[in-house]
């Protein structure tokens, strides 16, 4: 990709992680100690569960090595910020959401380098030589993500009134960059755009609401509370699309690799919307 496209690409993901920092506090880290198995478990949705659900999708399921990558690459990411919204939405434990968010956030730069090198070996077509640098990669994602993210927070705990009138300003911008790399890519890939988005369409559908599902089902089996079941469904089922397409771009300089987080980036929407009135409807 070229030079402007990755500076899109970067710029929107820091503008996305300082967003988040701006509703951030404290708490919002030191609260996995006070309710532990409902963290734990997300955690392991997040972090476990995804990505063998992805692993397992694209191998059974025959796409281009480009979208194979790129759902491995979704689901090593942690989940996004509209899951809080969606959680608020669905008047689900928002608190729990947040602070299942902010933790993946960080615990996955650990963790996407391993998971997209290992979606590379399996998935990569032939002549095909991309391996991420693990140590490199994880001082790249702490300056893109941990730094905006801790910057947002101490801008939270200081101005806090300056922080909830940036919040709303930040999502918008952040937004905005998101359509806008979706149609650099679409204009990038057009020649292969809609065999792509068949083949990733499917994958995507399958990854996020057999996530959503299973984050429900998980949370009920371990006997967690309804609002806190719905809030892990939405964080297993809604990743960090900027995220995805930023590495995709940035780091591994592949722009097909972001069609699948694209297209997941925008039928999320969809199941999210889905989980909310169903929550709502049964008042859980």
């Amino acid at each position: 990709m070229n030079t402007t496209s990755t500076l899109i690409l970067a710029t929107a993901l820091i503008f996305t992680m300082w967003g988040m920092g701006l509703s951030l506090i404290v708490d919002d880290f030191t609260r996995v100690l006070k309710h532990p198995k409902a963290v734990l478990l997300g955690l392991l949705n997040q972090l476990i569960f995804l990505p063998l659900i992805g692993f397992t999708l694209v191998s059974f399921i025959p796409s281009s090595p480009e979208i194979a990558i790129g759902i491995m690459l979704l689901s090593a990411c942690p989940g996004g910020p509209t899951s809080n919204l969606l959680s608020l939405l669905a008047n689900a434990d928002t608190a729990l959401s947040v602070t299942l968010t902010a933790v993946t956030s960080i615990a996955t730069i650990f963790t996407i380098p391993f998971i997209v090198n290992f979606g590379l070996e399996h998935f990569a077509g032939e002549g095909e030589n991309v391996q991420l640098n693990i140590l490199q990669t994880i001082g790249q994602m702490f300056a893109i993500v941990i730094l905006p993210m801790a910057a947002g927070m101490l801008i939270k705990g200081k101005k806090p009134d300056f922080a909830l009138k940036m919040d709303k300003s930040v999502r918008l911008i952040s937004v905005i960059l998101l359509a806008l790399i979706i149609i650099g890519i679409v204009l990038k890939e057009k020649e292969n755009i809609v065999d792509y988005f068949a083949q990733a369409g499917v994958l995507a559908l399958l990854l996020n609401s057999s996530t959503v599902i299973i984050g429900y089902l998980t949370a009920r089996a371990f006997k967690l509370k309804g609002k806190q079941a719905v809030t892990i469904s939405l964080e297993s089922g809604i990743q960090n699309g900027t995220m995805a397409l930023a590495i995709s771009g940035t780091l591994l300089g592949n722009a097909a690799y972001g069609i699948a987080p694209a297209v997941y980036s925008l039928l999320m929407y969809l199941t999210g919307g889905i989980v909310v009135l169903w929550a709502l409807k049964n008042k859980l």
